[in-house]
């Protein structure tokens, strides 16, 4: 998936291809010890409820609610593909206010470490 991600345009990555390529671009090494749920509340055009679900070195992703996450990302769809295709940098987006955060700091902060940014 990371290929493809590569191959298209930024216009054409919506929230559906990023939470679709995140299992694949786990870097399992610098999850170990990762057992956690995080819950993505985009809002704007493309927005929506997805969810990463990590554990044993491995993830996987859904669209909608989960029950009690370890972390709740909130901020425009368009801003979060920025972030995870690595036009944006996450702490830059927190400390300006356009990536919120609720729950584990600590796993927000490994979340730009865990996930390889596919090279554009």
């Amino acid at each position: 998936m990371s290929d493809e991600l590569r191959e298209m345009t930024v216009a054409d990555i919506t929230p559906e291809v990023v939470f679709a390529a995140m299992p694949s671009q786990l870097d399992p090494v610098k999850a170990r010890g990762v057992n956690a749920t995080v819950q993505f509340e985009l809002s704007g055009d493309q927005g929506g409820t997805w969810w990463v679900r990590i554990a044993d070195g491995q993830a996987e992703s859904g669209q909608g609610k989960v029950e009690s996450p370890n972390l709740v990302m909130m901020a425009d769809a368009r801003d979060y593909v920025k972030i995870a295709i690595g036009e944006l940098n996450g702490v830059t987006a927190f400390m300006t206010g356009k990536l919120r955060v609720r729950g584990d700091l600590t796993l927000a902060m490994k979340m730009q470490t865990i996930f390889k940014i596919p090279k554009r």
